[in-house]
């Protein structure tokens, strides 16, 4: 049996124009998380690159906009390369505290940028990374879809951590997926603040019998350059996105969170005892599931446009 440890949701703005940056700030988080004790920490979403809150990159419908492109081309320049600078930052800082570490980061593959999560291991570096599945929105002018090749979950110490990004927490097949791995560290790094996200991690938690660690921003508009398009306005003051990071225990109970006050680091102490006193009674992929009467069929398959045989 895992032993009880202290695990941290770190709540804090990007720097959009400037991912290395970033990451070093992400990196002195991660180390404080640490002092105090923290083994796990899990990041927001699109942290390092950013997440271009209340912009559109000029794209009605049948047109694309000259400023629209540049402002494509800017964001495409602050994304991160995995063997980049960004990337080396946050696994020394893993490597320094021995904590794993959970980052979402706006991951640059040729033309194309994806919504990722990287998972750093404090011994092994950057052992893997989710590409988001399904971008909400407008969020598809920018984003490229994910595939089944990147859903992976990776048995530590601590417990079995897995990612589900945002709205894909929305996505019940891919919900049941992680939880026919055993995930028990579910971490969900989002964009959403709105006062309707907790109850979705909290019935997570309860449907998945397992600890859930959702992050998200607190940024306010002056953190974005003056060439940054806001349809929430251009007060330097203007709150893009409030925060309301929390951890969630395997009984749906909150541990820490949410809060909307600012940038900060919640902890809480995780038992991982506690998940199998949930599973008590329900196991939704065990003896709670109707395989008979419901099956789900998981392609993992990675998917490349070109394919050298």
């Amino acid at each position: 049996m895992n032993a009880p440890f202290k695990a941290a949701v770190v709540q804090m703005a990007s720097i959009p124009d400037d991912a290395l940056a970033t990451a070093e700030s992400a990196a002195a988080r991660l180390r404080e998380a640490a002092a105090n004790g923290a083994r796990l920490a899990v990041f927001p979403e699109a942290l390092v690159g950013g997440y271009p809150k209340g912009a559109s990159f000029g794209a009605p419908i049948g047109m694309r906009k000259p400023e629209g492109r540049d402002a494509f081309a800017r964001y495409h320049a602050a994304a991160v390369d995995l063997d980049g600078p960004e990337v080396a930052v946050l696994a020394e800082a893993a490597a320094e505290t021995g904590t794993f570490a959970v980052v979402g980061v706006i991951e640059r593959d040729g033309a194309t940028l994806y919504c990722t999560v990287l998972y750093f291991d404090g011994e092994r570096g950057l052992v893997g990374k989710h590409r988001k599945l399904m971008p909400t929105a407008g969020e598809r002018l920018i984003w490229g879809f994910g595939d089944g090749s990147t859903m992976p979950v990776f048995r530590t110490a601590l417990g079995t951590v897995g990612a589900v990004i945002c709205w894909e927490n929305y996505m019940p097949a891919l919900r049941m997926h992680m939880y026919h791995q055993g995930v028990s560290l579910y971490c969900a790094p989002t964009a959403d603040d709105r006062d309707t996200w907790l109850p979705t991690m909290r019935h997570i938690a309860l449907e998945g019998r397992t600890f859930v660690l959702t992050a998200c921003q607190h940024i306010t508009r002056k953190a974005f350059g003056p060439d940054h398009e806001s349809a929430l306005g251009d007060e330097p003051d203007r709150v893009m996105m409030r925060g309301g990071s929390a951890i969630v225990d395997p009984m749906g109970r909150v541990l820490a969170g949410p809060d909307f006050d600012g940038e900060t680091i919640l902890y809480a102490d995780i038992d991982p005892a506690a998940v199998m006193r949930a599973k008590f009674d329900f196991d939704v992929t065990g003896h709670y599931a109707r395989p008979d009467v419901f099956s789900l069929t998981v392609d993992t398959r990675a998917k490349p446009a070109v394919r050298e045989v």
